[in-house]
């Protein structure tokens, strides 16, 4: 790699997006190619993977089944982590009781706003149905991520699937928790909740991968050294949110898995998706198709 080689690159606004590759798309980690980047939210960013549109991007490890052909797993600058689930969000309090009282009632035969049928947050959601929705969910609708608090405070759908900073503020709209997804997906595998994945072209070759892979680690150090370099970057993308929110934000999602996703951080990601290709889900993986470079 070169750093007169440009890479086209897709990552969310999002505060741990940006604070992971502010170093690197601003050339402040030397040796490292150029960025042309472009922001899109991870559902959006999930289709141009299975398009093949760009060279990076960051995307749900749902969708990783669908492009690993093209694509190669990165072993960093990712979202994984622990007390950092997806969460399902009522407008009533307790909506069916106790996570026991599921079955007879709550979300059985319930409209659910989820932010994507092809992402992790989706994946957490149904295995969590899976084991306490004998009854299943009823109807699944759609919507941008930040259309779904909204819907559910207007009473347009029974409960919602939130991601991103809505841990931190869905009591602004009245809202209330009724399960938390990484809880239950960390409390029956013991495994960190894996997230969102940085993936490359296979094309680039694996010398161009691996020297990648180093650029986004030095990113993600340089970011953790001085976090002030990087405020201006995050805040200019961060969608109005309050500061204090974009450093919760940042100080969840951006953790020892996003420098290396290790041991455990495999483990994480092959659990989810096995688990899930046994719930038909989504396709099997191969079994190298996690091999890096």
């Amino acid at each position: 790699m070169t750093s007169e080689q440009r890479l086209r690159i897709a990552y969310s606004p999002c505060p741990n997006d940006t604070f992971v590759f502010d170093a690197l798309a601003h050339g402040r980690v030397p040796g490292a190619p150029a960025l042309d980047v472009t922001f899109a939210d991870i559902d959006l960013t999930n289709g141009m993977a299975e398009r093949g549109e760009f060279d990076v991007l960051k995307v749900s490890y749902a969708v990783l089944p669908y492009v690993l052909d093209r694509y190669a797993l990165l072993p960093c600058g990712g979202a994984l982590g622990r007390g950092c689930g997806p969460l399902v969000l009522t407008r009533e309090p307790g909506l069916g009781g106790t996570s026991h009282a599921f079955g007879s009632g709550g979300l059985t035969g319930r409209t659910v706003a989820v932010p994507s049928e092809r992402s992790t947050a989706y994946l957490l959601f149904r295995l969590w149905a899976a084991d306490t929705l004998p009854g299943g969910v009823g109807e699944i609708v759609v919507l941008p991520f930040h259309e779904i608090m909204p819907a559910v405070r207007d009473g347009k759908v029974d409960a919602g699937l939130v991601i991103h900073e809505a841990r931190f503020t869905y009591q602004n709209y009245g809202l209330h928790k009724l399960a938390d997804m990484g809880e239950h997906w960390e409390s029956t595998t013991g495994l960190p909740i894996p997230l969102g994945a940085i993936i490359a072209r296979r094309s680039l070759g694996p010398d161009t991968l691996t020297a990648l892979a180093s650029a986004i680690r030095s990113s993600v150090q340089a970011a953790w050294d001085a976090p002030e370099i990087s405020r201006p970057y995050v805040m200019a993308h961060a969608q109005e949110m309050d500061p204090a929110v974009a450093d919760q934000h940042i100080g969840l999602y951006v953790n020892a898995f996003t420098a290396d996703l290790g041991e455990a951080g495999y483990a994480a990601v092959r659990g989810l998706l096995t688990r899930a290709a046994a719930e038909g889900l989504v396709p099997a993986l191969g079994p190298e198709s996690l091999a890096f470079p």
